[in-house]
C-alpha cells in the first residue's frame, strides 16, 4: 500500500505507527489539496525512536563492511523498482514536475544509494606502521552511535537519503526528521530499507514540527550526533543546544551562489545556465544561481537572452510531464518572495520578467513567476539574503578583481559558478570564491563520487562521497608494543634502571 493511503506518518522499528503528538495535514503544494491527515510526533515518539536506533545498534555495527553492503545493494535494486511510485509520490507532495523527480530526485537517490553501498566496504585510515620505532600503530574508523537526523523539504527524498546513508553505511544507526510538510518519500524510503532486509530500528523516521520533535531529537542524551541541513538562523539554534552536550554537528546551511560571467564567456551558455541554475526546484535550491554578476561588455546581451528564456518556461499542472517549473512549498513561503521582490522594486531596482502569480495556475497552489531583477544594490536585501524562489538578480562589474570580491561579499559560501573561455580565469575562480563547490561553465550538477558542503555561515562538513565517512565515524588509534620488554625505553624520561 502507498504511504499516501496511510495515516501513520511514523516509521519506528521496521514499522509504520501513529504518532503520539498534534494532527497533521499533509498537502499538495501545486493544488493545495489535502493527501493526508495524521497524528505527528512528540517528545514521546523521539524516545521510542531513538530506543530502537539503540537496540539495533550493536547488531548494525557488528556486522562486517561486506554484509552491510550487500544489504544496501539489495535497497538501491528495490529502489529501482519503485521508483515510478517514488517520483508520483515526491512530486505531489513537493510541488515538484514529475520530470523534475523522475530524471532528478529518484535515480540521483538511486545511484548515492549504490554508491555507499559500495563505499561501505572502503572504509579508509591510515597504513598501519611502526611509527615510533616499538610499537605498532593502526587506525580503527568506528560508527558514533545514534545519529540525529533532520532534512528541510526542498528535497525530501534526496536530502533523506544524503542524511541516512553514509550514516548506516558507516555502521551508525539513524532516526531522520524529515520535514513536517514533506514526509512521505522519507517514509517509503525506510520501507524500501526493510524490504531489502535492513534490520529494525536501524533507519526510523519521525514526521513532526521542529518544535515537538526536532528538539526533543537534539537534546536527547543519547543521540550522539546532530546532522541538520535548513535554514542558518535554526543551523545556529542546533549547534547552540548540541554544543551544550558536546554532540558532533554537521551543519549544511543556506546559500547565495554567485554565477560570475566573464567577458569571454560563450553568452548563450551562460544565459542557459542562468536559467537552469536558478529555476530548478522553482529556485528553491541553497545552491540555485541567485546573483549574477556579469562583465560590462556582456551585460545587456546575457540580460536580454536570460529573458527570452525565462518566457519560455512552462509553469503547469506538476504531473504534466511537459511541465518545466512547478509550485513553491507553500502559500506562505511564496508570500516571503514576493515581499523580498516588492521591497527591492520599492527600492529602485527593475523587474525585468516576472514578479507576479501566474494567472493560469490553480488559485489554492504556490507558483510565482520567473523572476528577473536588475538595479539592486550590493547590500540589498535581496542581494545578500536567500530568496529561495525562482528569482535572478544581475549585477554588472569591471575588473576581474571586482568579480572576486563581489562573488564572496555575503555571508555565505556554499557554491558558486564562474563562466569564461580562459583556462587561468577560471582557476582563480575556483581559488579565490570562497565556496564548498565551484563550477566552471555550468552550474548545479552534483554527482555521489563529490562531496558537497559550505563555507562560512552555509555551514560545515560533507555529504554524499567518501567525504561524509568524516562526520559518521570516531577514528581510533590502536598503538600495541612490538617487544615483551617490561622497560620501554620511553620510561626513562620517568625513571632509569640499571
Amino acid at each position: 500500500m502507498s504511504v499516501t493511503d496511510q495515516r501513520e506518518l511514523q516509521y519506528i522499528g521496521g514499522a509504520r505507527q501513529s504518532g503520539s503528538g498534534a494532527p497533521l495535514t499533509i498537502t499538495a503544494p501545486a493544488t493545495g489539496d489535502e493527501i493526508v491527515t495524521g497524528a505527528g510526533a512528540n517528545a514521546a515518539d523521539v524516545e521510542t525512536a531513538v530506543a530502537a536506533a539503540q537496540a539495533a545498534f550493536p547488531g548494525w555495527a557488528g556486522l562486517t563492511p561486506g554484509a552491510r553492503s550487500d544489504l544496501m545493494h539489495e535497497w538501491a535494486r528495490v529502489l529501482r523498482t519503485r521508483a515510478d511510485e517514488f517520483a508520483a509520490v515526491e512530486s505531489e507532495n513537493a510541488g515538484k514536475p514529475i520530470r523534475l523527480a523522475t530524471e532528478f530526485d529518484v535515480p540521483g537517490t538511486i545511484d548515492n544509494t549504490a554508491f555507499f553501498a559500495g563505499a561501505a566496504r572502503h572504509l579508509e585510515g591510515k597504513a598501519t606502521g611502526e611509527y615510533s620505532g616499538d610499537h605498532t600503530s593502526s587506525i580503527r574508523r568506528e560508527p558514533l552511535g545514534v545519529i540525529g537526523s533532520i532534512a528541510p523539504w526542498n528535497y525530501p527524498l534526496q536530502m533523506a537519503a544524503w542524511k541516512i546513508l553514509p550514516a548506516v553505511a558507516a555502521g551508525n544507526t539513524v532516526v531522520l526528521k524529515p520535514s513536517e510538510l514533506t514526509p512521505l518519500t522519507s517514509l517509503l524510503f525506510a520501507e524500501a530499507a526493510t524490504a531489502a532486509g535492513i534490520p529494525p530500528g536501524v533507519i526510523n523516521v519521525l514526521t513532526g514540527t521542529g518544535a515537538e520533535a526536532g528538539q526533543p531529537l537534539v537534546e536527547h542524551p543519547a543521540v550522539a550526533m546532530i546532522s541538520f541541513t535548513g535554514s542558518t538562523a535554526v543551523g545556529r539554534r542546533v549547534a547552540a543546544t548540541a554544543a551544550g552536550a558536546v554532540k558532533r554537528v554537521h551543519l549544511e546551511l543556506g546559500g547565495k551562489a554567485p554565477f560570475v560571467v566573464f567577458d569571454d564567456a560563450d553568452p548563450e551558455a551562460a544565459a542557459r545556465g542562468a536559467v537552469a541554475g536558478a529555476l530548478i526546484n522553482a529556485g528553491q535550491d541553497c545552491t540555485a544561481a541567485t546573483r549574477a554578476y556579469v562583465q560590462r561588455p556582456l551585460f545587456e546581451e546575457f540580460v536580454g537572452r536570460v529573458a527570452e528564456l525565462m518566457d519560455q518556461v512552462r509553469l503547469g499542472p506538476v504531473q504534466d510531464p511537459d511541465t518545466d517549473m512547478g509550485s513553491l512549498i507553500s502559500r506562505t513561503h511564496r508570500d516571503r518572495v514576493i515581499g523580498m521582490v516588492e521591497r527591492a522594486r520599492e527600492s529602485g531596482a527593475k523587474i525585468v520578467r516576472g514578479g507576479r502569480i501566474p494567472d493560469h495556475t490553480p488559485d489554492a497552489g504556490a507558483y510565482y513567476e520567473p523572476t528577473l531583477i536588475t538595479g539592486a544594490d550590493q547590500q540589498s536585501e535581496i542581494v545578500q539574503h536567500e530568496i529561495f524562489g525562482p528569482v535572478l538578480v544581475v549585477l554588472p562589474f569591471d575588473t576581474d578583481d571586482e568579480a572576486i570580491t563581489l562573488a564572496n561579499d555575503t555571508p555565505y559560501g556554499l557554491a558558486a559558478s564562474a563562466w569564461s573561455r580562459s583556462v587561468f580565469r577560471t582557476q582563480r575562480a575556483a581559488r579565490e570564491i570562497r565556496s564548498g563547490c565551484v563550477w566552471i561553465n555550468d552550474h548545479i550538477p552534483i554527482v555521489s563520487e563529490m562531496p558537497h558542503g559550505g563555507f562560512k555561515a552555509s555551514g560545515f562538513g560533507k555529504d554524499m562521497s567518501t567525504y561524509a565517512f568524516e562526520e559518521y565515524t570516531n577514528t581510533k588509534h590502536v598503538m600495541s608494543a612490538i617487544t615483551p620488554a617490561p622497560h620501554k625505553p620511553w620510561h626513562d624520561v620517568i625513571f632509569r634502571t640499571n
